[in-house]
């Protein structure tokens, strides 16, 4: 029984683990462990640049990161939904969040300029913080919190979120560098739904024929259960391990080196759409790139002898092709 807080708990007898649980997380890792491995092949130059962050593999991802996010809100209730246990969930989002700032701390030393300051570990520590104060609000509530910051996002930016110390929020109107940024504003939207659905599902008794489902006996079954049962430990290693087996390819066969077209293109795109249309930034890239090749200045701007302030033509282009792109 909890307290009359309904915060606080004793100890409770271990529930019958759910293995439909574990085999979704583990599924979630290795979609994971293929889009990161797809970013490596693009790091190293055996994909063309911006494959990763357009188009489908853009919306894999994001799919990834909301179900991961919902998952772990699923397993918050699941854990603590009968009443908080301290010790447990403290052990829990501390073991989180150490790994968090561990990449943090990597990532500052690998790539300074686009570190990861608030990643899918940052935002499941941050979330399961927030979601504690919704473990005793009803379903609905929830679920339309889950929804709300999910929209809000797209109803409301402010120049104000925009430095990195507020970013994360996720209301800024400039997106931050980074190689894997998970904002609140829309991520804590899955979180907080799957918090939800489970409360429902507790309620109704689903929990248990759940556990009671039978996930296989095979050696993939077994080892994608596996691996969700130890979602942390291989979030952590598989990375290092996908860069070091790219890395050791590249030596023995190096890929083409890439045409730098395309990945200017891609980051003036990124970079354009963070405040406008997806149809004005296609045609304002073009133009600033057909203007910088016709002018002949497209190599001495991407390797830096000429930038905006040094060379006024670059400024001018600029200024024409925003006119002409309305």
């Amino acid at each position: 029984m909890s307290d009359t807080t309904g915060t606080l708990a004793p100890p409770q007898k271990p529930s019958r683990r759910i293995g439909v649980l574990d085999l979704a997380r583990g599924l979630a890792l290795f979609a994971m462990a293929t889009y990161h491995f797809s970013w490596d092949l693009e790091l190293f130059g055996y994909l063309e640049p911006g494959t990763t962050t357009h188009g489908l593999f853009k919306a894999y991802a994001r799919s990834i990161a909301g179900s991961f996010l919902f998952l772990a809100g699923v397993s918050l209730v699941l854990a603590h939904g009968k009443g908080v246990r301290p010790t447990a969930f403290i052990r829990r989002v501390a073991m989180v969040a150490g790994a968090a700032a561990l990449i943090s701390l990597v990532t500052y030393f690998a790539t300074p300029d686009s570190f990861i300051y608030f990643g899918i570990l940052h935002a499941i520590a941050a979330s399961s913080v927030i979601g504690l104060a919704f473990l005793r609000l009803p379903v609905l509530l929830t679920v339309l919190a889950g929804i709300v910051c999910i929209g809000l996002p797209g109803f409301y930016r402010h120049e104000l979120f925009n430095p990195a110390w507020l970013s994360w929020i996720g209301l800024f109107t400039v997106p931050p560098r980074s190689n894997d940024f998970v904002p609140l504003m829309p991520w804590l939207g899955p979180f907080l739904i799957g918090m939800g659905l489970t409360k429902y599902a507790v309620s109704q008794n689903l929990t248990e024929r759940l556990a009671a489902f039978d996930t296989g006996t095979g050696p993939a079954a077994r080892a994608t259960r596996f691996c969700g049962r130890h979602s942390l430990a291989f979030y952590l290693v598989h990375q290092p391990v996908l860069l070091s087996f790219v890395w050791v390819a590249s030596q023995i066969i190096p890929a083409t080196p890439a045409d730098p077209l395309p990945a200017f293109v891609s980051e003036c795109e990124i970079g354009c759409e963070a405040n406008n249309s997806v149809a004005f930034c296609k045609r304002f890239c073009g133009c600033v790139t057909d203007e910088l090749l016709s002018q002949e200045l497209f190599q001495p701007f991407i390797s830096g002898q000429i930038t905006q302030d040094s060379d006024a033509r670059i400024p001018a282009i600029i200024e024409q092709c925003t006119a002409t792109s309305h």
